[in-house]
């Protein structure tokens, strides 16, 4: 979409989108910290850190380089050149991982040790133990893999985004003559990271062997008669953005399955290395890779902390986890389960994880299986590799329903899902689209039309987050069931915009991305402004991921300066500077990292008393507002207006223990601490909610 706005602001008036999610990881980190987590909770938040750097460096750092390259010299809207970004960029991550192994190694590992569950060096293996870590690598890993001696007919391998590989320095002749000093070994990825050992050997309940450890030990029956003088892990990441040329493309499957091809080996953009690595192996690697001191990370302890994730779930001790939970069934559902009768009788809503997913996936079963309904469209974005939800699509057009899905094959790291489901539902006979080419689809919407004994009617599911029933339960999200026909006429809209062609008519009540979502909210703020210099009291409160939209955020200055009190719930990234004299006093940004992941968004405006709520699957960023495929879709029932100001907003703006506010005179966070009663806002969603 074209644009022909104009910044008016100075860069200072901004925050860097990369600095301020690097700010978010801090947050996480923590967690990692806290005392009050259950101590395996920590382990997680520790490990979701390096996840969530990974992807940093595979996207925002790859971004960045990439400016670089091409001898960028423009700047967002906070004037940071990308030279001096890089620099800050790597700066920042350098302490931020420090920070992290320090955690691990001289606090979060002990404790584990001290509850039974400890990872065992080498340094501390018995003969027993010995005897059977060789057995499993002469049984189990020494089999699949392959060592590498680096000499010239033997180059340096392609080594693939993310994998872990050992570096080894040797010396000597092999059994041809040859000389290498070097070596590489990689290790598949079938091979696990973290190895339990049988408690008769360990006396411990959940004994662990690194598998960098066991291979270190053994890495020598590798290259017989020679001397191995080192052994280092490493683990390079690269660029893992796709590229599709729109103008070539002809086909957006095909074209994507051959870049996915290619993703493992993007351009490299970070090397982390055991901090025992020596000083020429560290710059023989960077050689390869073609990179420098400053994109490598030395780590003390295991390259790749991702890989720990799985250990809270193999170690079965319930009082070192979060307390387990029942997510709730609404009342409207608990004794009247005809969806459809109870959704043409009034508005239905989920607040997702407190309260269950089942009812959307009873909605689509029963929608496959009543031979009322002739057709059911759908939008996809993640939906995990193993659904429910796309069994029963796939049910309801193998039973010859019109059944519609539009598929968004450009899912970040969800692309190869997409495209085996798609393929599952071609061949169902459904109705597979890609939506519009240069705009992702993110919105969730389900539409279902039925013949009811009063003709045909829609029945509407709308969401803040994906069909994914995995990720409901760890993601706060909101859904609407809805049979409120203008608003399915909105739905059905959209979904022809995305199957057909034509130009978008208006909408009643969805605000649409890229048409009007953006100048819908950006009009809505100024419309409080006013509210505010006519003397009255305007009011706005939102709650999304993530806010960087430059047009909206000037719009919340000049509401601020109008007198309109603003409260904003950002759990990420956030360029707007609240409290800053003269320009932003009366806006106030708080994000909350706790036990889920907050992903809702919500839009509450309520001048003098006139409330205008609107929920979304957008966050305020330029991509969501222009190149997306999003909606906004209003919460009509005034009961529903209230519960959501209840559960959605009201506890955060509340909470005092996991909240951090922004301060943004000195671009800094800082967590609330309790004075007098905690309050923690999923705790007491939990409590009144779950019960729990």
């Amino acid at each position: 979409m074209s644009r022909t706005w104009q910044r008016q602001h100075p860069p200072e008036h901004y925050m860097n989108r990369e600095l301020s999610l690097l700010a978010f990881q801090r947050r996480v980190l923590a967690q990692a910290a806290d005392e009050s987590v259950p101590l395996l909770e920590r382990l997680r938040f520790l490990c979701i850190v390096s996840s969530n750097l990974d992807e940093f460096f595979e996207i925002r750092v790859a971004g960045v380089v990439e400016q670089l390259q091409r001898g960028a010299v423009g700047t967002g809207p906070d004037g940071v050149a990308p030279s001096e970004l890089y620099r800050r960029i790597s700066q920042e991550v350098h302490a931020l991982i420090a920070e992290q192994y320090t955690l691990l190694n001289k606090v979060i590992l002990p404790a584990m040790a001290e509850e039974g569950i400890v990872f065992l060096r080498r340094s501390v293996w018995t003969p027993e133990q010995q005897a059977w870590i060789r057995d499993y690598f002469f049984s189990d890993v020494m089999p699949v893999l392959t060592p590498i001696g680096l000499d010239p007919a033997h180059p340096f391998p392609r080594v693939l985004n993310k994998s872990l590989n050992f570096a080894v320095e040797l010396e000597g002749r092999d059994a041809f003559g040859r000389v290498s000093n070097a070596a590489i070994v990689q290790a598949p990825r079938v091979l696990p990271r973290v190895i339990r050992l049988p408690k008769e050997l360990t006396g411990l309940d959940y004994g662990f062997a690194f598998l960098s450890s066991i291979l270190h030990k053994h890495v020598g029956e590798l290259f017989e008669g020679m001397n191995v003088l080192g052994c280092y892990q490493f683990r390079v990441t690269r660029n893992s953005d796709l590229f599709v040329d729109e103008e070539e493309m002809k086909d957006l499957r095909a074209s994507l399955q051959g870049e996915l091809q290619q993703r493992q080996f993007g351009d490299e953009v970070r090397l982390e290395i055991a901090d025992n690595c020596s000083s020429g192996m560290a710059d023989f690697l960077l050689q390869q890779f073609g990179l420098t001191r400053d994109e490598l990370y030395q780590v003390p302890g295991i390259v790749n902390l991702v890989r720990l994730m799985q250990v809270p779930d193999w170690v079965e001790r319930p009082d070192l986890k979060f307390p387990p939970y029942m997510p709730a069934v609404p009342k409207a559902l608990e004794s009247r389960y005809d969806l459809f009768a109870e959704i043409r009788r009034q508005d239905v809503l989920l607040h997702h994880p407190f309260q269950s997913f089942t009812p959307v996936i009873d909605l689509l079963r029963s929608a496959a299986d009543d031979p009322q309904v002739v057709a059911i469209r759908m939008t996809v974005y993640r939906t995990g590799t193993d659904s429910v939800l796309m069994e029963h699509l796939l049910r309801a057009a193998r039973k010859g329903k019109e059944v519609t899905v539009v598929v968004e094959l450009m899912a970040r790291f969800d692309e190869e899902a997409n495209i085996s489901w798609a393929a599952k539902l071609e061949e169902a006979g459904a109705h597979v689209v890609y939506g519009v080419v240069g705009y992702k689809t993110h919105a969730k919407m389900l539409l279902i039309v039925r013949r009811d004994e009063d003709g045909l009617r829609r029945y509407v599911h709308l969401g803040t987050g994906n069909y994914h029933p995995r990720t409901t339960r760890f993601y706060t999200d909101f859904g609407l069931m809805t049979a409120n026909q203008d608003i399915g006429k909105d739905v059905s809209e959209v979904f022809k915009q995305l199957t057909g062609l034509g130009h978008a008519r208006a909408l009643k009540h969805l605000w649409q991305a890229p048409f009007t979502l953006q100048p819908n909210v950006v009009k809505a703020i100024r419309a409080e402004a006013q509210i505010a210099r006519d003397g009255g009291s305007g009011r706005i409160i939102a709650k999304m991921n993530a806010l960087l939209e430059a047009e909206t955020i000037e719009a919340l200055y000049e509401a601020s300066q109008a007198g309109v009190s603003i409260d904003l719930i950002v759990r990420g990234p956030c360029a707007l500077r609240p409290g800053v004299a003269g320009l932003s006093e009366n806006i106030r940004v708080r994000s909350i990292v706790g036990r889920f992941l907050e992903h809702t968004r919500i839009i509450y405006f309520g001048g003098n008393g006139e409330e205008r709520m609107y929920l979304s699957s957008a966050d305020w960023m330029d991509r969501n507002f222009f190149r997306r495929i999003e909606i906004a879709f209003p919460i009509l029932d005034p009961k529903l207006r209230r519960r959501i100001m209840k559960e959605g907003l009201r506890p955060y703006l509340g909470d005092n223990s996991q909240a951090w506010e922004l301060d943004g005179t000195e671009c800094t966070y800082r967590r609330r601490t309790p004075r007098g009663t905690r309050r923690v806002a999923q705790d007491i969603l939990l409590k009144d909610l779950v019960g729990a």
